[in-house]
């Protein structure tokens, strides 16, 4: 029932003596107050339930100026619950509801491609932490293949590589096995000999890039990256235990840690297919290029 559309008798069974009349006689309503004191939107008729006295019809509330339907619906609320006088309406209170705005153009296809845009990627899958690759050495998430957004990415077989040799990846790397297979030969066979105990040794490799489907150098009209196999990774860093790291933007110049950036750049060579580095275009000038392509003549290093 919708208590601000009219107003309902309030049956009361209880008896008293300013409610008996004489057989007979209607029961007029008590006169509305006058003034701002009034705290009674709705005239409210009391009458007992066994009163056969009562009128046929119920009368119409007359609102009260400057009052809509929610300030009435309120007092009446409180009254019925028991809650002692009813409040007065706030000044707030709109006599009719606010139509809504009309929804945007544009607005469905806009919410759906920003769901499209927050859903995580394959690369983002979660996975159960552990060794991979058949390699205790080797360790991270097996996750499911990737497929790649255009045709030529992907990786069959995807691993997310979070350490090798205890050796921590900064960044998790995600890459295939292969890849992962080389990066262990190469920190074993280059990386921990060359630096041996220089700052605590080796603790860490600050890898910025992985998977990623895109072209060489992201030129347009290129041809597709060996990160958009799966099958490169790209150091700019060796972390070491007392916290400084050997640096390919900072340290590739020249004294001792120049000089061992260089032996782990040429200790690559053979174990990567691909090894770029500074010296081979301004796209590598801050970190090593490493990936497994293999080719006729042998591998390419720079």
């Amino acid at each position: 029932m919708r208590i601000g559309a009219a107003l309902m008798c309030i049956v009361i069974g209880l008896a008293g003596p300013g409610l008996a009349e004489a057989p007979g006689q209607s029961i007029r309503p008590l006169p509305r107050p006058e003034g701002p004191s009034d705290p009674l939107a709705p005239l409210v008729v009391i009458i007992r339930a066994s009163s056969p006295l009562a009128p046929s019809a119920s009368l119409r509330p007359v609102m009260r100026r400057g009052q809509g339907e929610a300030g009435l619906s309120r007092d009446l609320i409180a009254l019925l619950e028991g809650t002692g006088a009813p409040r007065a309406a706030s000044d707030l209170a709109v006599a009719l509801s606010i139509r809504p705005d009309r929804r945007p153009s544009g607005l469905a296809p806009t919410v759906h491609s920003t769901g499209i845009a927050a859903t995580p990627s394959r690369v983002a899958q979660p996975g159960v932490y552990g060794p991979v690759c058949g390699d205790p050495a080797i360790v991270g998430e097996r996750l499911e293949r990737v497929a790649g957004r255009i045709n030529g990415c992907g990786i069959a077989a995807p691993v997310r590589v979070r350490e090798i040799d205890g050796i921590a990846l900064r960044q998790p790397a995600t890459i295939n096995c292969d890849t992962a297979r080389a990066m262990r030969d190469w920190l074993r066979e280059s990386v921990v000999p060359a630096v041996r105990r220089r700052g605590g040794g080796v603790a860490s490799l600050r890898v910025v890039a992985s998977y990623s489907c895109r072209t060489r150098n992201s030129q347009p009209g290129a041809r597709l990256s060996e990160h958009a196999t799966g099958n490169a990774v790209d150091i700019a860093a060796i972390g070491l235990a007392d916290g400084s790291e050997i640096s390919v933007l900072d340290d590739w110049g020249g004294g001792r840690e120049g000089r061992i950036l260089r032996a782990l750049h040429s200790g690559a060579c053979g174990t990567f297919g691909t090894v770029l580095g500074p010296d081979s275009d301004r796209y590598h000038r801050d970190h090593l290029h490493f990936d497994v392509a293999s080719y006729r003549s042998g591998a390419y290093c720079r």
